[in-house]
């Protein structure tokens, strides 16, 4: 089972008596599981169920979810609270300021708890809850449905993520390979490197002296363990890929080793040729890494 992705969103519908309802569940990309909830005035009873849904479901994501409601027998009624609005204007009065125009009552009436929806007194207790039920029931069909959908996406980036982590075991292997690493091309570089010192500091060098600069150059030089290294990453890689958990967290440290292993490649190189393929390393690591932003 493939990782999934923090990218998707689902739809789903309702209806008892004279509602009906429609939820839309949509998440991106997120370093957490940062949930907002967008739903009408009377919801209250739905939040604590909705946030532990999400919560079973998801580990990480920006994540929005919407309820809209609708009656077909009745237009949504109103209550004015006439003693917050008194005080409001009472306010409005009072504060008067040079240069601002004064309060509307339009601004006014739009001020949160001025105008309030009226309870529906003509259903009871057993109703209400019937349809919260229902509602409820929904809410979890557009959960499972985005839940499907990041999992479906997830699919096609693991495909993806696997092919690059092809493409840099190919590069490693082309590295390896590389003519400079060839132990008869290795010796004569280090000849004309000694070769050079003795040339440049003739009498500076002792014995010892000379055993300390070839086993840096034979140090410089050596680039088996990042290799070595490298091939142990990708590996780790295709385990976590493999795995179905929430993993983008772990692929994002790797993804950094595996940088890291790429510069030092680099930095060793004394072949045009390795260079390159050393480059060439870091771009396919940077595409992985972006993709890696994607999943859970």
């Amino acid at each position: 089972m493939a990782p999934r992705s923090m990218t998707g969103f689902a739809r789903a519908q309702g209806t008892l008596g004279s509602h009906a309802w429609a939820w839309e569940a949509r998440s991106v990309n997120g370093k957490g599981l940062d949930l907002r909830l967008r739903m009408p005035p009377g919801s209250d009873a739905l939040d604590q169920p909705l946030r532990k849904a999400v919560a079973e479901r998801f580990k990480r994501g920006n994540m929005t979810v919407n309820l809209n409601v609708t009656r077909a027998d009745a237009e949504p009624a109103y209550r004015l609270n006439e003693p917050l609005l008194r005080q409001l204007v009472a306010l409005a009065a009072d504060w008067k300021v040079e240069g601002v125009d004064p309060a509307r009552m339009d601004g006014l009436l739009a001020m949160r708890g001025v105008l309030e929806p009226m309870a529906e007194d003509d259903e009871d207790e057993a109703t209400k809850a019937a349809r919260e039920a229902a509602m409820i029931t929904s809410l979890l069909e557009a959960l499972d449905g985005l839940a499907a959908a990041r999992a479906e996406e997830g699919a096609r980036l693991t495909a993806i993520l696997l092919g690059h982590l092809d493409r840099l075991e190919s590069l490693r292997a082309e590295a390896a390979a590389v003519e400079a690493l060839r132990p008869d091309v290795v010796k004569e570089r280090m000849r004309r490197q000694i070769a050079d010192l003795l040339e440049t500091t003739p009498d500076a060098l002792n014995s010892d002296r000379l055993a300390q600069e070839l086993a840096l150059l034979a140090v410089k030089g050596d680039i088996r363990e990042e290799l070595d290294r490298l091939g142990a990453h990708l590996d780790s890689a295709r385990d976590m890929l493999g795995q179905g958990e929430p993993v983008g967290r772990r692929l994002e440290f790797l993804s950094q080793e595996l940088n890291r292993e790429a510069n030092t490649l680099c930095s060793k190189s004394q072949d045009v040729a390795l260079t390159q393929i050393g480059l060439e390393i870091k771009a396919v690591i940077d595409q992985f890494r972006e993709q890696i932003l994607n999943i859970e």
